[in-house]
């Protein structure tokens, strides 16, 4: 092989169409974008837009109230916890914390941290840092003998 003789495969890229470049080419006149009106024209934006008549999401009630201040936790069963130290993802002597489960592919992101959930059974002695946790997660962690490390909540006092 020389370097002149370097190609494409055939049929790996296609050609660029020519839109409005008169009948013979298949897409001449009106160019794939059918007859005269409003979407024939260039600057077209009828999203939602329904004819007049009240758009559905004028029509349909609001309800409720979005938190931007919400934190947004990775949630993580013991269960999860139990088969990535069956799979020697995660070392069960060591502190688990956030950065060790993101590290064992048990969860994809660390969100606003990390909250443990009670599904699945835990059966080997574990030490956890979380972000939250359940109150039957916790018991089920105490009870194989483990123990969990929760950040300090403070209350607004009066």
């Amino acid at each position: 092989m020389k370097l002149n003789e370097i190609k494409d495969n055939e049929g790996s890229s296609k050609d660029r169409i020519r839109v409005g470049r008169g009948i013979g080419s298949g897409k001449g006149k009106t160019g794939g974008r059918g007859v005269k009106g409003q979407k024939a024209r260039s600057g077209v934006a009828i999203n939602g837009f329904e004819g007049g008549q009240m758009p559905i999401y004028r029509r349909l009630p609001k309800r409720g109230f979005n938190n931007i201040f919400a934190s947004e936790f990775a949630t993580v069963s013991v269960g999860r916890i139990q088969t990535a130290i069956d799979a020697k993802k995660l070392d069960p002597k060591a502190t688990i914390d956030a950065a060790a489960l993101k590290a064992a592919g048990v969860i994809r992101r660390l969100k606003d941290g990390v909250r443990i959930l009670s599904g699945g059974e835990l059966t080997v002695k574990v030490s956890i840092e979380a972000a939250g946790a359940s109150k039957a997660a916790v018991e089920k962690i105490e009870k194989a003998g483990g123990s969990i490390k929760l950040p300090v909540v403070e209350t607004a006092a009066e």
